[in-house]
């Protein structure tokens, strides 16, 4: 009873004391003031956040903005890149205008555009995107260039399409050919004259035949960049220059401007009277001939040039399969599905490896300059050897110094340059048939020059 009294005297005393120190209503107050504390703490720890998340998506956003236009073509444009996409634009120009050599320019044309599109590099960066950056689409097409397995390609689907039955029918204009290949060798002097190693001189030279899928051969095996040519005193390695690119646009855009550049030196170089000259028609050839000839072809030229016999020896396996008469459906594919398809795709490389920070060199100025000099001689040197063929030939077997002119490589290009100068003057006077036999001569000469070539220097 007295633990009882004394519990209830505690409790009274308790809440008298609760009463006198906490008046009515002093939690209610502390308590509405400790959440109006937390709802503020809320509201500001809310506002910082929604600061925060604010400011943080406009960094990101400026963020990839910036990472987006660092990645685009305007900001890693140069002066370089406008001046060969313009030169690509024009080589199509040229290409639908004019009708210059469409198969090629059109293909080397757009190459030049897409090899030409700025992109990142800087840092070592590989986004796989250039000709140049190892994994690319376009890195592993270029493969056959610089591996030279398109040129063989080529020549198999154009021996394919050759008749050589005006060469057959006159064995003595193949000295045409060889003699318009005088330009590869006097090139090949210039450019040594010029301070170029003999292996890119060489190179160089090739142009001069006017034979595109030659020069790309030849400079994929003597210009190609990779190759060791010398030491330096420090040590270090020295490597041949990469001139795949200047070489194979100058060889290709040369054979496109063969109306236009051909004319001149042929007018210049012959007289009215000898423009003139009506040449006996070929005679007839059996089809025993023209299958002995790429098989005797064949073997005659791969003796006395072992290195040219992955070209003429594509060359002439073509032309067997279109007269032999028994594999109508693999010379029907070899000239045109297969040549079609690989003119694309080595137009497309060759005008992608043409990149402004590669291509527009001091080298390719000169490449150019003498690409269009080794032309020119070549087309004089055909022209004249026949001039001088015609003071040891009786009046009826006088050759029209014209059809020398088509000693270069441009084939059917040159030997059309030449009928239409003969019409010209003669409405009646054909030498299209004639101007074939030293066209394809210099299919073969050219070939063979750039296999003795490689035979010396590689």
């Amino acid at each position: 009873m007295k633990k009882l009294a004394s519990i209830v005297l505690v409790i009274s005393l308790i809440t008298i004391l609760r009463t006198l120190v906490f008046p009515a209503g002093y939690f209610n107050t502390v308590e509405s003031g400790m959440a109006q504390d937390l709802n503020e703490e809320k509201i500001e720890n809310s506002d910082t956040r929604e600061k925060s998340s604010w400011e943080e998506t406009i960094y990101l956003t400026k963020k990839g903005v910036g990472k987006f236009y660092n990645y685009s073509g305007f900001k890693n444009a140069t002066l370089g890149h406008i001046l060969m996409i313009m030169a690509g634009l024009f080589f199509i120009f040229l290409a639908i205008k004019y009708d210059y050599e469409p198969l090629l320019l059109i293909p080397i044309g757009i190459g030049i555009i897409i090899g030409n599109i700025p992109f990142l590099q800087s840092g070592g960066t590989n986004l796989q995107l250039g000709i140049y950056q190892e994994g690319s689409v376009l890195n592993y097409l270029y493969f056959g260039v610089v591996k030279g397995i398109y040129p063989p390609l080529i020549f198999l689907g154009i021996g394919a399409m050759t008749d050589f039955s005006s060469l057959i029918s006159k064995p003595r204009l193949m000295i045409l050919g060889a003699a318009a290949q005088v330009g590869i060798f006097l090139t090949f002097l210039g450019a040594l004259y010029l301070g170029f190693h003999p292996r890119e001189a060489a190179a160089i030279g090739i142009i001069g035949g006017a034979d595109g899928p030659t020069a790309i051969f030849l400079s994929s095996k003597l210009a190609n960049g990779i190759d060791v040519i010398g030491t330096a005193a420090d040590g270090t390695k020295i490597f041949v220059k990469n001139l795949i690119g200047p070489i194979a646009i100058a060889a290709y855009s040369y054979m496109a401007l063969v109306p236009v550049i051909q004319p001149p030196i042929m007018k210049l170089l012959t007289t009215r009277k000898e423009r003139l000259i009506r040449m006996k028609p070929p005679r007839a050839v059996s089809k025993l001939e023209k299958i002995f000839f790429p098989i005797i072809g064949l073997i005659l030229t791969a003796f006395i040039s072992p290195s040219s016999l992955p070209l003429l020896g594509m060359l002439f396996f073509g032309n067997l399969l279109k007269e032999s008469g028994a594999t109508k459906r693999l010379a029907d594919t070899a000239r045109t599905s297969l040549i079609d398809i690989v003119t694309i795709v080595l137009g497309l490389t060759v005008g992608a490896s043409t990149q402004a920070d590669v291509f527009l060199t001091k080298d390719s100025m000169l490449i150019f300059g003498l690409g269009a000099v080794s032309f020119m001689v070549a087309t004089a040197g055909g022209i004249i050897f026949a001039k001088v063929m015609n003071f040891f030939s009786s009046e009826e077997n006088k050759i029209n110094p014209l059809i020398g002119a088509a000693g270069v490589s441009a084939v059917p290009d040159s030997a059309r340059v030449v009928q239409n100068m003969g019409l010209k003057e003669d409405p009646t006077n054909h030498l299209l048939m004639h101007a074939m036999a030293p066209n394809v001569a210099g299919v073969i000469g050219s070939a063979v020059a750039a296999g003795i070539m490689l035979s010396f220097l590689l």
